[in-house]
């Protein structure tokens, strides 16, 4: 694969074929190598089918060169607070290791906060792995504040 240079990315919409570069970038890191599976798992197509025919769910993808380099999901959650205002949820944000470095993912947090922006979104939220301390100074470093902790309960 080609080294991508920032200004030959392009973004757009997932589409069900990128499903296994989509899942190979989730399981190419160490938390990620631990719940990923098998590409081809018939699952993954009904995950993406239900994101892709949500209007409040956006699967992204980075392209450059015909070849997907990143990858992230937009979740936007409508809720009462704030006087009823929707915020963008950023999950599942992932650059392939040949892209790292490169400014790709700054480029990518910049676009889905532009997006969130463009349909009304009042906030962008996202939430790290606590384990993931260099995407923490990152996400820092665009702006985004430690403001609550979170916590989960895993169900299987």
């Amino acid at each position: 694969m080609q080294e991508p240079h920032v200004a030959d990315i392009t973004f757009r919409t997932a589409r069900r074929d990128d499903v296994p570069a989509v899942v190979a970038m989730l399981a190419d890191d160490p938390l990620g190598a631990r719940r990923e599976g098998d590409p081809d798992d018939p699952r993954y197509l009904a995950a993406f089918d239900r994101i892709d025919a949500d209007p409040y769910d956006e699967l992204i993808v980075a392209e450059q060169g015909g070849e997907v380099v990143g990858t992230m999901q937009l979740t936007y959650l409508a809720g009462l607070s704030r006087l009823g205002a929707e915020r963008c949820q950023i999950e599942a944000v992932r650059v392939h290791s040949s892209a790292r470095g490169q400014g790709l993912g700054r480029r990518m947090i910049g676009w889905a906060v532009d997006r969130a922006r463009e349909r009304g979104c009042a906030m962008v939220q996202l939430t790290s792995d606590k384990t993931r301390t260099d995407a923490h100074r990152f996400y820092g470093s665009l702006g985004f504040a430690a403001s609550h902790e979170g916590f989960k309960l895993q169900l299987s």
